[in-house]
């Protein structure tokens, strides 16, 4: 009888992605958008990692007013609120999902498992992946692999250099250091959901969970369902063994020991304003912060996070405080965590998203090139999107030219800090640089000062707007000297960075996703500041007005627009809004 053997698939591309979070979907969009040929590996049925549905950890990124990271993620975002008003788990999955499949230039293989890599001196050849639903085993090759796992699959089958704990104080002259260097880290959690029904419900508990029927064990720890938007991220353990990553699964088994332990105690122990409520859904796989992280060109620090990280190679920005976590985690009985104060926003370099010795490598998310205290800030979610898309959008830069990513800083940075602030990515104490054709041209419109539409700040920042308001039906014109060839038309709306036309609760406004379930919860408004429909027109040589886009229906904050036709005049039209008597535009010029 012969023995069948598995499938094996070998495919080449341009540019590998190995992880699905955050940070890898958009390190993979950013780098399909800009020409490269992409492949993303998920171990995951869904993509999102610890935003994902099986997981749940909403998502964070720079504190203080007008700081929210834009870009792709902003794009995501804005599509959750408009498809998802009622912020249902698996219709984010959905729209995470429909993001990267349905992406021109990414192939996505999804419950796909990076097991191996094979070298060409010091590059990366090819990675090996195992794919569950398929019985499949996939060799990729590629010019550049970013490595988005959060655990750095690729550093242990790469030798490529990493680090993991916290280093000594003494390393880096960091004041929130350690007086000796570990291997401790930041633990993990297996999240929970609750809902209220409207009517009592009753819990009973299994043998095996763990039983608190007194308030010991949540010393500093909000735990009371009058406080729905907690969501007990300090059912923390496991940073204070030797290697959490090889303990997941034993750390899993006593997190849900843990988490349905805390539910009986709310439920059945003492009065937690809980008579109404159930247990909605238990995360099954644990939600990490730290693990591995890799060493690049240069490894940021708690000092260059507080100088307020102005790098020259400045491509991303993070601002959330240096959230330390006791590595003890929910076994320790003081507070579990320590905010730092941090700048906001301060910049993250290029240097810090690529190998120092390994040659085609690159990563980003949680396992850039930082210490230990610099991490506590960096790690979260809407931070690590950012750094995806730079990550991607150098990654296509290294490819197009046939260089490696160090080549791409070397010759190249001022093209991928340009290509980023096209591509609505804030950069801080930058600018962006208007085109030729729309500083040459003539602009009016109903509005104080229409210049600021090519100022190149495109939020509000401090006191100034950056952006006019213009009456709905009116026009924002650019008119030519002679007829000129017109490209292309961009255009960036305010999409209410702050959320404050959107009618919810404050901290649902300001994270993406809830924990819990109020009996009246939602549904939710779309920001009422996005232009719904508007169209472009031409002036043709004729005199004659001629659209050339139009949209009755636009969630985009940027919207990029191809024209390729010759014009007298181009002219933005705002038809309608999402709710404003006005337009608010921050952007718009023609190239």
């Amino acid at each position: 009888m012969a023995i069948e053997a598995l499938r094996e698939k070998s495919l080449t591309c341009d540019v590998a992605v190995i992880g699905g979070g955050l940070a890898g979907m958009i390190a993979a969009i950013s780098a399909a958008r800009h020409g490269a040929k992409v492949a993303l590996v998920q171990d995951r049925p869904v993509l999102g990692g610890n935003a994902s549905s099986e997981i749940r950890m909403w998502v964070g990124g720079c504190r203080g007013k007008n700081n929210r990271e834009t870009g792709i993620l902003e794009e995501i975002m804005l599509e959750n609120m408009y498809r998802n008003e009622y912020k249902n788990f698996h219709i984010w999955d959905s729209v995470l999902y429909e993001k990267v499949r349905y992406e021109e230039n990414i192939d996505l293989y999804l419950n796909c498992t990076c097991c191996g890599a094979t070298m060409d001196g010091s590059k990366v050849k090819s990675i090996r992946a195992w794919q569950l639903t398929t019985y499949t085993w996939f060799n990729i090759e590629a010019k550049v692999f970013i490595d988005c796992s959060g655990d750095s699959i690729l550093a242990p089958i790469t030798g490529a250099e990493y680090r993991c704990g916290r280093e000594a104080e003494s390393e880096f002259g960091e004041s929130i250091g350690h007086e000796f260097a570990d291997r401790k880290t930041m633990g993990l959690s297996c999240m929970i959901q609750a809902r209220d029904t409207g009517r009592p419900v009753k819990f009973t508990p299994p043998d095996w969970a763990h039983k608190y029927p007194d308030e010991s064990a949540f010393v500093n720890r909000d735990h009371d369902l009058s406080e729905v938007l907690s969501n007990n991220w300090w059912m923390e353990i496991g940073g204070d063994h030797e290697d959490s990553l090889y303990d997941t699964e034993e750390l899993r088994d006593e997190l849900l020991r843990i988490a349905i332990g805390l539910w009986d105690h709310i439920k059945n122990y003492g009065d937690h304003h809980a008579e109404n409520w159930e247990l909605d859904w238990i995360g099954f796989l644990p939600g990490k912060r730290e693990s591995r992280r890799y060493v690049g060109d240069h490894i940021m620090t708690q000092n260059d996070v507080l100088a307020e990280g102005r790098f020259d190679d400045l491509v991303a920005y993070g601002g959330w405080p240096m959230d330390d976590h006791d590595p003890r985690g929910f076994y320790n009985n003081d507070h579990p965590n320590v905010n730092h104060p941090c700048p906001y926003p301060y910049g993250i370099p290029f240097r810090s998203l690529y190998s120092k010795n390994i040659d085609n490598l690159m990563f980003a998310g949680r396992n850039i090139s930082v210490t230990h205290a610099a991490l506590s800030s960096t790690r979260v979610m809407a931070t690590c999107s950012v750094i995806g898309q730079a990550a991607g959008t150098g990654a296509s830069l290294a490819v197009k030219y046939g260089i490696s990513p160090r080549g791409v800083y070397r010759d190249h940075i001022r093209e991928l800090q340009a290509t980023l602030m096209n591509d609505d990515c804030w950069l801080p104490w930058h600018e962006r640089e208007t085109s030729e054709l729309t500083k040459s041209a003539h602009l009016t419109a109903e509005c104080a000062d229409p210049s600021i539409l090519y100022s190149g700040i495109e939020r509000p920042i401090g006191k100034d707007y950056n952006g006019v308001s213009v009456p709905l039906n009116s026009a924002v014109t650019y008119t030519f000297d002679s007829v000129k060839h017109v490209e292309s038309a961009r255009v960036v709306f305010d999409s209410d960075l702050n959320r404050e036309t959107v009618k919810s609760d404050s901290l649902i406004r300001e994270f993406n996703m809830p924990c819990n379930r109020t009996f009246e919860f939602g549904p939710f408004n779309f920001p009422t500041t996005v232009v719904r429909s508007f169209k472009v027109e031409i002036l043709t040589s004729d005199n004659e007005w001629k659209t050339v886009f139009e949209t009755a229906n636009n969630r985009r904050r940027l919207v990029l627009m191809p024209i390729n036709a010759d014009a007298k005049a181009v002219r933005l039209i705002p038809l309608a809004t999402w709710g404003d008597d006005e337009a608010k535009i921050f952007s718009f010029d023609i190239q």
